[in-house]
């Protein structure tokens, strides 16, 4: 107890309280989070091997997946081992500076992820829309090109949310009521006029999320008009099909992203270990599921993957 209090007093530490009401619970609910932890990492690992190993997966699409597989990693990795530690040896203290750096890493990615899901519903448009001049518009330089311009995109746009905390003054109570530092958690704790900071954090969800699912939709919509331009009910299916693994990782990931971050701003009449538990499952369940997804929908994707696990 003395020494929480001599870190609770330190001024250049935050304290993460965990999940308000469970402390007891910590190491039972560990055990489930750091089960979803090891088989995405497990999971993406996997893809990531299969498809540098294999040169017949090296295709937009398979770097595509790579891409998601990285942000996945990225995401989850943020936040998971010192969740870990937190619930284990109740290690709770987190310096100013790495709270704001995994906050900006943890968001940095989270905006790479949404624009990979943008880059895949255009490879699917081209693909269905225009397939005899695919190979030509989408080369890997392209799509490595596409990949850089969302990475200098989500420096751009997430740099800010840790800048504009710096300049805050923080209270004597350094308790942020959340397992990570997750941006709300953290303004929550300061003394100062937070204004900027919740209007910057709300522009920036609705301009990531808006402008993305907009661009998403706006796919859809050519791929669906091209579709029922084609005569035959089979045809319909089969590119359709196509498209299925990409509209369940992008419902998953939007979904629980706007459902957590709108309870946790809005929702004050939900508890708060319901809030902290919904994003976590966020940071946690679809980096887990896509590369099942993918696995699954992608007869490509998984025999090679089941070649290459049976070589190990």
């Amino acid at each position: 107890m003395a020494a929480f209090n001599l870190t609770h007093s330190d001024p250049s530490t935050f304290i993460l309280n965990g999940i308000p009401g469970l402390e007891a619970a910590h190491i039972w609910i560990s055990i489930p989070f750091s089960t979803f932890y090891i088989i995405s990492l497990v999971g993406n690992v996997t893809v990531l091997l299969a498809v540098s190993k294999e040169q017949t997966l090296h295709k937009p699409m398979y770097l595509l997946l790579c891409m998601l597989a990285l942000t996945d990693i990225g995401k989850s990795t943020c936040v998971m081992p010192k969740a870990l530690c937190l619930f284990w040896f109740r290690s709770k203290g987190i310096t100013v500076d790495g709270c704001l750096t995994q906050m900006f890493f943890l968001y940095a990615f989270a905006a790479m992820h949404s624009a990979v899901l943008v880059t895949m519903a255009f490879d699917r448009y081209i693909a269905i829309c225009n397939p005899l001049r695919y190979s030509t518009i989408l080369t890997n330089a392209r799509i490595a090109k596409l990949g850089l311009v969302g990475l200098i995109r989500a420096v751009l746009l997430i740099l800010p949310v840790p800048l504009l905390l710096r300049r805050l003054p923080f209270c004597a109570n350094r308790v942020i009521l959340h397992m990570y530092c997750e941006h709300m958690a953290v303004v929550k704790v300061s003394c100062g006029d937070t204004r900027i900071n919740r209007m910057y954090g709300l522009v920036i969800t609705f301009v990531i999320i808006g402008l993305d699912l907009t661009l998403i939709g706006l796919s859809y919509g050519l791929i669906i008009r091209a579709v029922l331009r084609i005569s035959s009910k089979n045809a319909h299916w089969k590119a359709l099909n196509t498209c299925t693994a990409h509209i369940c990782v992008m419902l998953m990931s939007y979904i629980s992203n706007l459902f957590s971050t709108l309870t946790h701003r809005f929702g004050q009449g939900i508890a708060a270990h319901v809030h902290i538990l919904l994003a976590i499952l966020h940071i946690l369940v679809p980096p887990m599921l896509n590369p099942i997804i993918y696995g699954v929908k992608t007869k490509e994707l998984r025999d090679k993957v089941g070649k290459y696990t049976c070589r190990m």
